[in-house]
């Protein structure tokens, strides 16, 4: 009888037909050339890498910066090389791996612009760098720069297969919350999509948002297992078809929709890729070509199981933190939590010379643009980063250290606005942590039946709140430092 590990082995490196990578490989690099092109037809490139003196970044990666000059211009047309290598499987190893380290480089140099797609498409792009993809129908076997073959270990398509799976399933997880299940913020949502031709009127009824609400937690959780029974997994991809034609249509989330139309095809056996493409049949007692010797096979696994673990355990670190995710944001990146949230942000940044007393106010639009602006107040680090900024601003135009104040207030998901940040602190002192932070203020205000609908401009006057007599209009001086 053969041990467990012996039996995941053998599991692993059962031989399946190399069709799904391969289509996989030509599917990914196509998309890849359209994103990039989309950034830059969209001046993307411009807007959000060349033109801005400043970046939001992720902490332990503010070492990552944008190239200098025209650099960003280059660096996209070399990404472009990449894809366009990987679609037709020309150095493809080479090229995998520029194309994995070219846009990884992109997603860190700038946090306001994080999606989940584009973190599920740095791994996406590492996993493909990884995998044999390149062994049929591609330059590099046509002048056998690699030896070509039919077949792959069976590892390479399931670890494509989990990585498509985490974001369906791991998104209905984090719809298990008590907004969501209360239909918010999609009531929010689906109110404003009313002017759609044909379904407007039944996007605003009473009962469409509780139902987009709980089908989407349903279709998510359970779509991944559909697509893997053969009797339900035709109309399970139907079904997937339909939730992501819905998505492209009632929201702007860029390629994703589509990206995951083709991706899930990946969910079919195999050997329907194998006879769609024209491939020989897969014969057990054939070797395939990669290394056989026993403690190769045994690193591969242990370092299959590493990263399978990592991405199994990581979208549950916001547990380690107090309060809601939604309204903290500690642990909200990579963990899959997909449009649970609408938080309206209205926030001043106060500036003091402890010195001489003089107040004034920052001129945000100064520092940020308009997408830096938006994400911004609703993200407390993000909130810290920019006073760091700011603070090392004036002290090396006016040779002096300053004390900044936030009076940052929010509204989750249509509840009463609330102070996000303590008023009271000055955040020039306050160092970036991945640690909890005490200074952010805990969410209280309960959810509503109806969302808060009054200006933001109107806030500080319908709002009771306890601020430093500083953050008071009259106590202000109009000369900003």
């Amino acid at each position: 009888m053969l041990s467990r590990y012996q039996q995941l082995e053998q599991f692993l490196f059962q031989p399946l037909s190399i069709a799904p990578l391969v289509f996989f490989r030509v599917f990914f690099g196509v998309m890849m050339l359209y994103h990039l092109y989309s950034m830059t037809v969209d001046h993307w490139i411009h807007f959000f890498y060349v033109l801005p003196d400043f970046h939001f970044t992720y902490p332990g990666f503010g070492w990552v910066k944008p190239w200098p000059g025209e650099g960003m211009y280059f660096h996209v047309a070399l990404m472009c090389v990449a894809a366009t290598g990987i679609t037709l499987g020309c150095c493809f190893r080479l090229l995998s791996l520029l194309f994995f380290l070219g846009y990884t480089h992109l997603f860190l140099i700038e946090k306001a612009l994080y999606q989940n797609h584009c973190y599920l498409i740095c791994l996406l792009s590492g996993i493909l760098f990884l995998l044999p993809a390149n062994r049929a129908c591609s330059v590099d076997a046509y002048f056998r720069w690699v030896k070509p073959s039919t077949q792959v270990p069976a590892w390479t398509l399931w670890l494509l297969r989990l990585q498509l799976g985490i974001p369906y399933f791991y998104g209905g997880l984090a719809k298990l919350n008590y907004d969501w299940l209360n239909s918010q913020p999609l009531k929010l949502w689906l109110a404003r999509r009313e002017n759609i031709p044909f379904i407007g009127e039944l996007l605003s009824s009473e009962w469409s948002p509780f139902a987009f609400a709980y089908l989407g937690t349903l279709f998510d959780l359970l779509i991944v297992p559909a697509l893997m029974w053969r009797r339900t997994r035709w109309i399970a991809y139907a079904l997937a078809l339909s939730f992501h034609l819905t998505n492209s249509i009632l929201w702007e989330i860029g390629i994703f929709p589509w990206f995951m139309i083709g991706a899930t095809l990946l969910f079919f056996p195999s050997d329907l890729f194998r006879r769609w493409m024209r491939f020989p049949e897969v014969t057990a007692d054939e070797a395939i070509a990669i290394p056989q010797a026993a403690v190769w096979r045994k690193l591969q696994v242990a370092c299959l199981l590493a990263f399978c673990a990592w991405q199994l355990i990581l979208p549950f670190r916001h547990f380690l933190y107090p309060g809601d995710v939604s309204w903290t944001e500690e642990g909200h990146h990579f963990a899959w939590h997909m449009m649970l949230r609408e938080k309206d942000v209205g926030i001043r940044f106060y500036v003091v010379d402890p010195a001489t007393g003089t107040r004034g106010l920052v001129k945000v639009s100064d520092f940020l643009n308009e997408r830096q602006i938006s994400r911004m107040g609703k993200d407390p680090d993000m909130v810290i980063e920019f006073v760091h900024h700011v603070r090392d601003h004036y002290r090396k135009h006016l040779g002096k250290d300053l004390q900044i104040y936030v009076l940052n207030i929010a509204a989750l998901n249509g509840r009463k606005p609330q102070l996000l940040m303590d008023p009271t602190v000055d955040y020039c002192a306050v160092q970036r942590s991945w640690l909890p932070q005490p200074w952010i203020v805990p969410l209280e205000e309960p959810l509503r039946a109806e969302g808060w609908s009054a200006p933001l401009d109107q806030w500080e006057h319908i709002l009771d709140l306890d601020v430093p007599p500083m953050m008071r209009p009259a106590q202000l001086s109009t000369a900003s430092p």
